[in-house]
């Protein structure tokens, strides 16, 4: 979904499906997961989630190890109205104990002018909370990220507004910070057609003229909420890798913000990422759990390997607190992105935008533990929680 408003003057473009709404609520018990087939070695000293059942399981250290990247995501509160800043006491605790290493956070708005003055609140939160917060630009700053344990914050547009017909604005951009740049939301923009367009247009001329500029910029292209021939256009012309950074298997929920397999594929082979998410997408009509989250990371990877799958939660750092005043902000916000024509097929306002056994700050370490547990080697897990981002990284934004 879309990213957090600072402000909420253009809010009805497209609010996203960020629900941090709730800051505090408790950590879920994860459901029992089915073996897999490979090995996998048990280390001692697991840590405890509280009355986790996977707390029986021996520690895996590789997780405070890793490069730990959430391809999208944010420190404020994510798709409510809710405005993402100033930041509480509580989302710094929780993005300083979340053991991720870097996000990528929307800060695109409907023009330069509101774009730049979101950015501008983010500079001054991160200048605040220096201690916890870096902006991250490069691969080095990623390196000094980890080295320091803070929270590595990466600007990245959900859709091309602020660029407008402007190609030279991307330099702009891009010497501000943004090293990510999706190319549609849901509907139609001058580059292409968005998934909630019928008519399925493809990458328009200025599109590829885009892809190309951006490309010279060294910013990942973003492919998520693109159209089914707007993605594929896209991998198609692009000379280095691209991302889809929160989207989901349509082999498994076949609506329009999931990924065919073919396009996975050859995203795979040029190089590309796609970041599973953690919203309703993955399981129209109900809340999904963490075994199907795992079922989408598995399909990716048999489809596009394991060097080609990452984690995009499409959330807040910050738990859930599903109180009635969270369910009626969610449900406002639900019902007027569907008036708008914003909202995706799987946009409930009874269904909530998170995966309650994965309701903590440390949702990918859940993740891998779960991974782990159905026996995927440690390298792999690795490579899902962040290492495959950070090789297309380096892919795209050099040394």
């Amino acid at each position: 979904m879309r990213d957090d408003r600072s402000d909420c003057s253009d809010c009805s473009d497209r609010c996203t499906r960020r629900d941090a709404i709730g800051r505090g609520a408790a950590l879920l018990a994860l459901p029992a997961l089915a073996p897999f087939s490979g090995a996998r070695r048990d280390d001692p000293g697991r840590r405890r989630h509280g009355r986790d059942p996977m707390a029986a399981l021996p520690a895996w250290p590789g997780y405070d190890r890793a490069m730990v990247i959430d391809m999208l995501a944010s420190v404020g509160p994510f798709n409510t109205t809710l405005p993402a800043t100033p930041l509480t006491d509580a989302m710094v605790r929780n993005a300083a104990t979340s053991g991720i290493t870097a996000i990528n956070l929307t800060v695109d708005a409907s023009d330069l002018a509101s774009t730049m003055r979101r950015i501008g609140t983010w500079e001054r939160e991160l200048n605040v909370h220096g201690n916890v917060l870096m902006r991250v630009r490069s691969l080095r700053d990623l390196q000094e990220a980890k080295r320091t344990r803070r929270l590595g914050i990466i600007y990245g547009f959900q859709g091309i507004n602020p660029i407008g017909s402007d190609l030279s604005t991307v330099a702009t951009y891009a010497a501000f910070g943004v090293r990510i740049v999706q190319l549609t939301y849901n509907t139609r923009t001058l580059a292409g057609d968005g998934s909630l367009e019928p008519g399925n247009a493809g990458l328009s001329t200025f599109g590829r003229a885009l892809v190309a500029e951006l490309e010279r910029q060294r910013v990942i292209v973003d492919l998520s909420h693109c159209g089914q021939r707007t993605t594929a256009d896209a991998i198609a012309v692009a000379k280095r890798p691209v991302a889809i950074t929160h989207s989901g298997c349509a082999a498994l929920a076949n609506v329009p913000r999931n990924k065919r397999d073919v396009e996975l594929k050859a995203m795979a082979d040029k190089g590309g990422v796609i970041g599973i998410y953690l919203m309703p997408f993955l399981t129209p009509g109900r809340q999904p759990t963490l075994d199907d989250v795992v079922r989408h990371i598995e399909h990716a990877v048999n489809v596009c390997g394991e060097d080609h799958v990452g984690i995009g939660s499409d959330l807040s750092i910050s738990p859930h607190d599903v109180t009635d005043e969270y369910k009626r902000v969610h449900r406002e916000f639900v019902e007027g992105r569907l008036r708008s024509g914003i909202a995706a097929p799987g946009e409930d306002p009874g269904v909530y935008f998170f995966v309650p056994d994965l309701n903590t700050p440390r949702r990918l370490e859940r993740i891998a533990d779960a991974l782990l547990a159905r026996r995927h080697p440690e390298g792999r897990v690795e490579k899902i929680i962040g290492g495959n981002f950070v090789r297309l990284m380096r892919d795209v934004w050099g040394e």
